[in-house]
């Protein structure tokens, strides 16, 4: 976490405590719902209650559910609390580093143990991680939890991307410590808020906690571009997203990635990634271009064409190699070289016909890639 002293945590703890109650006291009827609907832990589930999995599906590796529109309506109507089954898996864990490590029990109590939902811990983190001395850890808390709060979208969103982070990186060791110390994690939510921010005109402020994102985590992502659910941005460091790019559900970037601009057009400018695709490390995708649903891109590619879907492509400029065999190899996250790759280096080395760029005009150079229809 951010450099913040143990007194800095405690008031901040008795802050959020405070805040919560002057909220309950003061909110409308209608924010009350939407607080509802984010849900409260509870350590037994009660007779008739909602599990909170059917209202916000988990994108488990392999196993994609769409939400119930009908259930959703009517948790957001009814009075009940359905079940958190994330956070509650949070608190477990939060109770269980505690004990394994006395030294962070203050830590883990201020930053999980004293909140009562998700939505307000993930706001204590990120108000703590971005905090500089003109820009208060109270004041984004404040902005964070206001945000989050009251958009239904990213309550969900907080959720899926988490269990995502979970799923799919083999060096998380739990759903606390993705909230409590991946940066990739805090930079998408922090984006989140962000983008909710230049939606409602609050352009300032919104390019403010861009700033903070970039100096503190090294990723850039312009507030206005639109990022999906159930993301995974892996490691992070050095990712650049552009202002028009699109970001499709289920996508998985790593480290270094680049959705550019070509620095000669104005307007609609950027990539747009279709769901289920994964994206190398340090993979540049340049210009107004698409990359199709489920293609994979391989690490330092140079992509300056549209994509097919379902395609892997790799090279300097990229060039189709070869196809994937899964639907979304975001969730599968296997990077290793097919044997079309090896067959088109060998092609290249030996003098043979190589494939021709992708676009509208070209095919892959594997006997696959041949029947691919661009």
């Amino acid at each position: 976490m951010g450099c913040v002293s143990e007194e800095r945590w405690f008031y901040s703890a008795q802050m959020i405590s405070t805040h919560t109650v002057l909220e309950e006291e003061e909110t409308t009827k209608e924010a009350v719902k939407v607080e509802d609907f984010a849900g409260s832990k509870s350590k037994k589930q009660q007779p008739g209650e909602l599990r909170l999995e059917r209202v916000f599906p988990v994108y488990a590796v392999g196993v994609v559910s769409e939400p119930d529109p009908n259930l959703v309506a009517s948790v957001a109507k009814s009075g009940c609390k359905p079940g958190d089954p994330i956070w509650d898996a949070v608190g477990e864990e939060a109770k269980l580093e505690a004990e394994k490590e006395p030294i962070l029990s203050s830590f883990l109590y201020a930053s999980i143990l004293s909140h009562h939902c998700l939505e307000q811990a993930l706001a204590f983190v990120l108000a703590n991680r971005l905090q500089n001395p003109t820009l208060l850890a109270t004041q984004l808390l404040d902005i964070f939890s206001d945000v989050i709060m009251h958009d239904r979208g990213i309550q969900r969103s907080i959720r899926h991307d988490i269990q995502a982070f979970k799923d799919r990186d083999p060096s998380c060791l739990s759903y606390c410590s993705a909230l409590l110390y991946l940066k990739g994690y805090h930079s998408l939510q922090t984006h989140r808020v962000a983008h909710a921010l230049w939606n409602q005109g609050r352009k300032v402020l919104a390019s403010a906690l861009q700033s903070r994102v970039s100096e503190v985590f090294g990723v850039d992502i312009h507030p206005a571009a639109k990022i999906g659910e159930g993301i995974l941005l892996d490691h992070a460091t050095g990712i650049v997203i552009g202002e028009t790019a699109v970001v499709g559900d289920r996508v998985s970037l790593m480290q270094g990635v680049t959705l550019g601009g070509t620095g000669k057009e104005i307007g609609d400018r950027h990539p747009k990634v279709g769901q289920g695709a994964l994206i190398g490390a340090s993979a540049t995708i340049l210009g107004n271009i698409r990359i199709g649903e489920g293609a994979m891109i391989a690490a330092g590619a140079l992509v300056l064409k549209d994509v097919p879907p379902h395609s892997m492509v790799a090279g300097i400029p990229a060039k189709v190699i070869g196809y994937v065999d899964e639907q979304d190899p975001s969730l599968t996250m296997k990077h290793d070289a097919s044997r079309e790759f090896f067959e088109y280096i060998a092609a290249r080395s030996s003098g043979g016909r190589s494939s021709e760029m992708i676009g509208p005009q070209g095919n892959g150079g594997t006997s696959r890639d041949a029947q691919v229809e661009t």
